[in-house]
C-alpha cells in the first residue's frame, strides 16, 4: 500500500498536524521564503514532505546541524547544533562528544524532518557517521568547487567530477555524484564503517593532492582561498574532517531559483547539465521518473574497505 501523502495546509498561518502519532506544530506557512520563484515556507514544507521516502534513508540515524533562515533565503542565517529549547519530547538525539557535548537532533521521520524544516532550515546537514558511533563514517566525499571570482566555467567542474570518478575507479572504489545545489557537485564513496574520521580525511586529502598533481590545469588543493589559482575547481577533501557537514542529497539550497542538491548519472555529467537544471519545481517529477539514484549508497554490502588502503 503507497504511504498516505501529505498535505501541508499552505492557505493557513499556522497548523497542528498529527503525524504518526507526533503532533507537530507548523508556523508562518505563507511566508515568503524565495522571492524570486514565489516559493513559500509552506511550500518548502510540501517539497520535503513531498520527497522524505527518497531523502530520510540518507539522513535518519544521523546527527543534524541545522542551518537556520529564519526569513527565508535572502535573510540572515545561523547554524545550530543543539536540540533548541521546547523541542518535542518524541524527537530522537544523540550526544557529539566535543570539549563542551553537543545533544544534536535525529532526523528519523517524517514528524522530525517537518519540526526541522519549521525551524527555518532550508538545507538539510546531517553528520556523516551513525548515532551508534560518531566518530567511523560510512562513506567518504569530496566537493567540488570552483574557484570563486576565478571564472571557471562549471563545464570545468563537470571535467573534474570525471577526473575524481577514474581516479577513485583506479584504485577500486565506485563513486556517485550529485550537485551541490549552489556552484558545484559533490562526489561520495560508500565504505565500510572501521576507520575513524581523521583516517578518512587524511585519506581523501592524499587522494585530492596525487589527482591534482596529476591534472595540474583543472585542479587546485590549496585551501588558502587567496592563493587559489584561477580557473581550477577546488577539490575539497578538508570537508572530511571531524565535525564538517554537506547539504544532504535532495536539499533545497538558499539559491534565488531554490535549487535542489539532486543525484546525478555519470553518464549525465558526461553529456553536461548546469545547476539550475535540478529546482524544486521539477526535482519531484524528476524523483518519480528516475528513483532515487543514490540508492546503493545506503547498501551494507559492497561498500569500499578503506582501512586497507589507509
Amino acid at each position: 500500500m503507497a504511504a498516505r501523502k501529505l498535505t501541508i495546509p499552505t492557505d493557513e498561518t499556522d497548523a497542528v498536524l498529527t503525524i504518526d502519532e507526533h503532533r507537530v506544530q507548523l508556523t508562518n506557512l505563507p511566508k515568503l521564503f524565495f522571492p524570486e520563484t514565489g516559493l513559500t515556507k509552506g511550500g518548502l514544507l510540501q517539497y520535503y514532505a513531498d520527497v522524505a521516502p527518497v531523502l530520510l534513508p540518507h539522513i535518519r540515524d544521523r546527527a543534524m546541524v541545522m542551518k537556520r533562515y529564519p526569513n527565508g533565503q535572502t535573510g540572515q542565517f545561523f547554524f545550530m547544533k543543539r536540540r533548541p529549547p521546547g523541542s518535542p519530547d518524541w524527537l530522537r538525539h544523540v550526544m557529539l562528544h566535543t570539549k563542551d557535548p553537543i545533544d544534536a537532533p535525529v532526523i528519523d521521520d517524517l514528524a522530525a524532518l517537518m519540526w526541522c524544516i519549521n525551524l527555518g532550515c532550508i538545507d538539510l546537514n546531517q553528520w556523516y557517521a551513525r548515532a551508534d558511533d560518531v566518530d567511523r563514517p560510512d562513506y567518504l566525499h569530496f566537493d567540488l568547487d570552483p574557484v570563486k571570482g576565478g571564472g571557471t566555467p562549471f563545464d570545468v567542474v563537470r571535467e573534474v567530477a570525471l577526473q575524481v570518478r577514474d581516479g577513485l575507479a583506479e584504485i577500486g572504489m565506485p563513486s556517485f555524484a550529485k550537485t551541490s545545489g549552489s556552484a558545484g557537485i559533490h562526489v561520495y564513496v560508500p565504505i565500510e564503517r572501521g576507520p575513524e574520521q581523521h583516517d578518512v580525511w587524511r585519506f581523501a586529502k592524499a587522494f585530492a593532492n596525487a589527482l591534482g598533481s596529476r591534472h595540474p590545469d583543472t585542479i587546485t588543493t590549496i585551501y588558502a582561498v587567496a592563493k587559489r589559482p584561477k580557473g581550477r575547481v577546488l577539490v575539497d577533501f578538508n570537508q572530511n574532517a571531524w565535525g564538517r557537514t554537506l547539504a544532504s542529497v535532495y536539499s533545497v539550497r538558499p539559491t534565488a531559483l531554490a535549487t535542489v542538491s539532486t543525484p546525478v548519472t555519470w553518464d549525465e555529467v558526461e553529456a553536461g547539465f548546469v545547476i539550475e537544471d535540478f529546482r524544486v519545481d521539477n526535482v519531484r517529477e524528476r524523483i518519480a521518473r528516475v528513483g532515487d539514484l543514490w540508492k546503493p549508497l545506503l547498501a551494507r554490502t559492497k561498500r569500499v574497505d578503506l582501512a586497507k588502503l589507509l
